[in-house]
């Protein structure tokens, strides 16, 4: 299988199961999706619908049960695990739900360790982090531990983390879900810039209807399969 023009992402008949001793709990079944480049996707849906679970494995952190997830040609649920970690780091982006960032480093440090994987001297990676941390706006900060920042800062540290390798992806769970409706509108705003000015791909789970307003494209997920518009 391989991406059509233009498309970025495509899972075919993706199931996922997940086991609890004797008991298989049904998180997706039979879910088809398809995601052009360049487009700013909200994925909504109750506790539990599985919203999670569909973008750890668009971004490679887990694996289907059956079905196929297609990723720029790329068939990433065949790769073996070496593989597939290369490919993680080289093509994905992640906004944790939870900032994630390491107490001890600044921002600027927290911003470099993907780079840490990468072939990049030292004053190489200190550009490209210096260069993500102006992207979102906290170049003055860049010395700063998380402990010194606001919530909204931290946020925007760890998006500057998640785009430091010019990701083709870039999956964001719940972004704004700790923010208030100030910090959480600055983080939409950048995420918006970096979708329409740097065109990039973004896949975005959320439970603010407000939030998902600012995606080009919303889909609901409810047992297991996904829907233009939430189930009554």
């Amino acid at each position: 299988m391989t991406g059509g023009e233009g498309l970025l992402v495509r899972l075919d008949n993706v199931d996922k199961v997940f086991k609890r001793g004797s008991e298989e709990i049904h998180v997706l079944g039979g879910l088809n999706l398809e995601i052009p480049k360049g487009e700013f996707l909200a994925l909504m849906g109750p506790s539990g619908s599985g919203k999670s679970t569909l973008l750890n494995l668009i971004g490679g952190l887990d694996r289907p049960s059956q079905g196929t997830i297609d990723i720029s040609g790329e068939q990433i649920d065949a790769l073996s695990g070496r593989r597939l970690a290369a490919w993680r780091a080289r093509h994905v982006g992640l906004v944790f739900q939870f900032y994630n960032l390491i107490p001890v480093l600044s921002a600027q440090k927290n911003v470099e360790l993907p780079l840490l994987l990468t072939h990049l001297s030292r004053a190489q990676r200190k550009k490209h982090a210096s260069t993500a941390l102006d992207i979102v706006g906290l170049s003055h900060r860049a010395s700063h531990f998380p402990r010194t920042l606001s919530g909204g800062e931290q946020r925007r540290v760890g998006i500057a983390r998640a785009i430091v390798t010019d990701p083709t992806l870039l999956l964001c769970d719940e972004p704004t879900g700790d923010l208030d409706r100030k910090a959480g509108d600055e983080v939409l705003d950048l995420l918006q810039a970096l979708n329409r000015e740097q065109g990039k791909t973004i896949v975005m789970v959320t439970h603010d209807a407000h939030a998902a307003a600012r995606a080009s494209r919303t889909l609901y997920l409810n047992k297991g399969q996904l829907s233009l518009a939430p189930l009554e």
